[in-house]
């Protein structure tokens, strides 16, 4: 999970607002077993992902 963060990071830093982040980037959904494991830090970061996404892309919840 803590790969698939970092990696959403690394392709969110070469981002134009609307471009690439839209078309490389996804919402990021742990699943319930998942989600008692993350640490604070990944669910922060998470979190700031999904939000960049709904404020660029339109990704709904």
């Amino acid at each position: 999970m803590v790969k698939i963060v970092a990696l959403s990071f690394l392709l969110a830093g070469c981002a134009t607002s609307g471009g690439s982040f839209c078309a490389a980037g996804h919402p990021i959904r742990p699943a319930k077993a998942e989600v008692a494991a993350l640490s604070n830090g990944s669910v922060a970061a998470i979190l700031a992902h999904n939000e960049k996404g709904q404020k660029l892309c339109g990704w709904r919840p």
